[in-house]
């Protein structure tokens, strides 16, 4: 298992890695998983069995019951659930990441004193609803709006392509609270209980990721307490951009792992596939499939771990960022392909798992900021 190599790890994140893959491995049998994926069905037993070990608060302050964990401790984590299941890595960082740390970087003391102890305890699942059915990649157009009245603001629009909302309590929205205001400008973060009158949830089949899938969303008329603005009104651009480095660098960790989930087990397969009367890792052709994973593999770990050791020194490294982004993300879908042909047959068949590894890396170099909105980010910081 080319994983297992614990090289250039701490001694806390050798442990992170043990002792999530035996989480995992008790909570998320892997011959159950298919079984999940089959049914489009949340892992919750693993997604509780990850709260009651102390994970969901590995990245939190120290003060709200957290760990307050560095970002390469994080990195340890993610990489992990990723090459366990991309689909328990989804479901952490929906939660965690994505939607719970606009509550961390801009909630108010009583916000973060109120929600993040529910959060890291399980109690509370989140997602992020930001992107919209004509605002995908644009969201400074979003259109959903939230106009004050009283002690309350009152919600109306269409969010889309929103991960694991089925199984959300709350929603962090992002929405217009200055329908007026120019792009960028106007835009504010609501706390969005998924039980209030006018949210209505409606899941949507996708192609990959089934068991934390993604869903269209509907707000008429929906009041939400003015104390549950995250942040200052209209100052929504800017704590999404303080999200950014860490959502992206937990996105890229989740590729990663799963670059060498897919690596191990076409190397098993083809290390037990016998034709010609010998195993076909045996002919060169194959072996050199599986380098080729394993070196797509170990950049894509290399790039992640690279803005993991940024971020820990205090650097905001937006471009090294999204070169991880582009780089394991990408090489995850090349992993898949190759992997893919390795076993033939087999691959293409729902009887081996990786036609759903397949399936899974697809959406890594569209979601979460497409890759060709990456390259954007880039020629800018190269000043072109």
């Amino acid at each position: 298992m080319e994983f297992i190599n614990t090289a250039g790890l701490s001694g806390d994140q050798k442990m992170i890695r043990e002792t999530v893959l035996d989480l995992l491995a008790q909570h998320l049998p892997f011959d159950s998983i298919r079984e999940l994926d089959d049914n489009r069905e949340f892992p919750h037993a693993a997604y509780n069995a990850l709260a009651e070990s102390g994970f969901t608060g590995l990245f939190y302050p120290e003060e709200y019951g957290g760990s307050g964990a560095s970002h390469s401790d994080l990195t340890a984590l993610v990489e992990t659930l990723g090459y366990y299941y991309t689909g328990i890595a989804q479901a952490y960082m929906t939660t965690v990441i994505y939607a719970g740390m606009h509550i961390v970087n801009s909630g108010s003391a009583e916000m973060k004193a109120r929600e993040l102890p529910d959060i890291i305890s399980g109690k509370t699942k989140l997602a992020l609803a930001m992107s919209e059915p004509g605002t995908g990649s644009d969201v400074a157009g979003i259109k959903t709006t939230a106009i004050r009245n009283d002690d309350h603001y009152v919600l109306n629009g269409n969010k889309i392509w929103i991960t694991c909302a089925h199984v959300a309590d709350k929603l962090v929205v992002v929405c217009k609270t200055d329908p007026n205001a120019g792009r960028h400008k106007g835009m504010s973060t609501l706390l969005v209980d998924t039980s209030l009158p006018g949210v209505e949830i409606r899941p949507l089949k996708m192609l990959g990721r089934r068991t934390t899938h993604a869903n269209e969303i509907f707000f008429t008329d929906v009041k939400v307490p003015v104390e549950n603005l995250i942040g200052e009104e209209s100052g929504a651009w800017k704590s999404m951009m303080k999200c950014l480095n860490v959502e992206r660098l937990c996105l890229s960790a989740i590729s990663a792992g799963h670059c060498f989930r897919i690596t191990d087990y076409a190397t098993d397969y083809a290390k037990d596939r016998i034709q010609f009367e010998q195993p076909i890792s045996k002919f060169q052709v194959i072996q050199h499939k599986l380098v080729d994973m394993l070196i797509a593999s170990e950049t894509a770990r290399q790039a992640v771990w690279r803005v993991a050791s940024l971020l820990d020194q205090g650097v905001n490294p937006v471009r090294e960022t999204s070169i991880a982004k582009i780089v394991s993300s990408e090489n995850n879908v090349r992993c898949t392909d190759i992997g893919l042909q390795v076993m033939g047959g087999a691959g293409y068949s729902s009887e081996y798992m990786m036609e759903m590894y397949y399936r899974d890396a697809r959406v890594g170099p569209i979601g979460g900021g497409s890759n060709e909105i990456q390259r954007n980010i880039i020629a800018k910081q190269m000043q072109l």
